[in-house]
């Protein structure tokens, strides 16, 4: 691309960015992850990054606004998680008409997700765990029924999984 050299390396990190976490989320999946760690920097990078903080920052820069770049990245970080973490809860439990994509799909992908790691870890620290374990086991299966989607939509609730997915949105 052409433009200034601020501009073309923001562009730059963009791209990689989104490749990286592009890249993390399909090993996430394909190792069936739960950790908060990283599930929380594929969301960062895979979408918080992409469509929240560096366009603003690219905004910035091709308006002159280079002092911006920090304080527009204080911004749009937090910000850009909250939009992946809003979309991780609408694959888990929004409205098809609304969405335009299945219920459950990230369910039945098994993506790594912070929603699906808050609610794995509470289900192993719980004394009666395994029930809400065995149905997160689940997660993965592409031939998961609307009945096993919802036992899973259940376990997210039951866990306190959702409840602290919304508060940090």
């Amino acid at each position: 691309p052409a433009g200034p050299a601020d501009v073309i390396r923001l562009w730059n990190e963009l791209r990689v960015e989104l490749n990286v976490g592009q890249y993390l989320d399909l090993i996430g999946t394909a190792q069936g992850r739960r950790d908060r760690a990283g599930t929380r920097r594929i969301a960062r990078y895979k979408s918080g990054k992409y469509t929240i903080e560096r366009p603003l920052q690219l905004g910035a820069a091709l308006a002159g606004g280079h002092a911006l770049a920090e304080p527009l990245s204080r911004y749009g970080d937090p910000l850009g998680e909250a939009f992946q973490l809003r979309d991780d809860v609408l694959g888990a439990f929004g409205d098809p008409a609304r969405t335009g994509k299945p219920v459950g799909q990230d369910l039945r992908e098994g993506k790594p997700t912070p929603l699906l790691a808050a609610a794995a870890e509470r289900a192993a620290a719980s004394p009666t765990g395994g029930p809400a374990a065995a149905v997160l086991a689940r997660v993965g299966e592409p031939d998961l029924t609307d009945t096993d989607v919802a036992a899973l939509q259940q376990v997210l609730v039951d866990t306190g999984a959702l409840a602290e997915i919304e508060a940090l949105v």
